[in-house]
């Protein structure tokens, strides 16, 4: 299986990769496109990612470019701290850390998009530790993804150029050589595609 070419999504060139979606139908575009618009406000709000899928998901918190946490709209340059169900990652203090490089938002008469894709990073309240505090490599990119088309509704991610990160103390390699390769056989896909059911599941929350 080959991943998907979407616009927006950057190449798989190396490593493992998934694309994980969820799509729901309305009776009519118009019902759709009202949906949409709540849409946006559960995708924006990171810290609400949980309560979509239960007790057992990650966690996410924005914080912005200073390593502070805030509750707005994501901005590029802004970090999302990421609490796994697993082992704690040392670098991190117990978390993972990725950084928001790109938010694109497409609108025209066949489809609106908005995509946001983060790249594993450092910790931003460590400025001097020198290694990346996420399992996987900072090469390693997650884009996510909601859609309005006709009648239909999106939620997706993309994994591309997933590998393990070595760049981290000993403890934390074994760590992340364990959740990478875990995540690269498929099991970070069932977290992904908990969330993307659970932005669509307009019941809940």
């Amino acid at each position: 299986m080959k991943p998907k070419k979407i616009s927006g999504v950057p190449a798989q060139q190396r490593g493992g990769f998934h694309d994980t979606e969820s799509l729901k139908e309305f009776d009519s575009p118009e019902k759709a496109a009202e949906k949409f618009q709540l849409l946006k406000e559960r995708f924006f709000a990171f810290s609400e990612w949980k309560s979509y899928c239960g007790k057992g998901s990650a966690d996410f918190r924005l914080y912005n470019s200073d390593g502070n946490p805030v509750q707005r709209i994501p901005k590029i340059g802004d970090f999302i701290r990421i609490d796994i169900p697993g082992p704690p990652d040392q670098a991190g203090r117990g978390f993972d850390w990725v950084q928001i490089i790109k938010i694109a938002h497409k609108n025209d008469d066949h489809e609106e998009c908005i995509l946001i894709t983060s790249s594993p990073c450092r910790n931003p309240q460590e400025k001097e530790h020198p290694y990346v505090a996420h399992f996987y490599s900072e090469k390693t990119t997650s884009t996510f993804l909601i859609s309005h088309s006709g009648s239909t509704l999106k939620a997706g991610i993309y994994g591309r150029n997933e590998s393990p990160n070595f760049n981290a103390k000993l403890m934390d390699k074994i760590r992340n050589l364990t959740i990478a390769f875990g995540g690269i056989l498929g099991f970070s896909k069932i977290q992904w595609k908990c969330i993307a059911d659970g932005l669509l599941d307009f019941n809940s929350h």
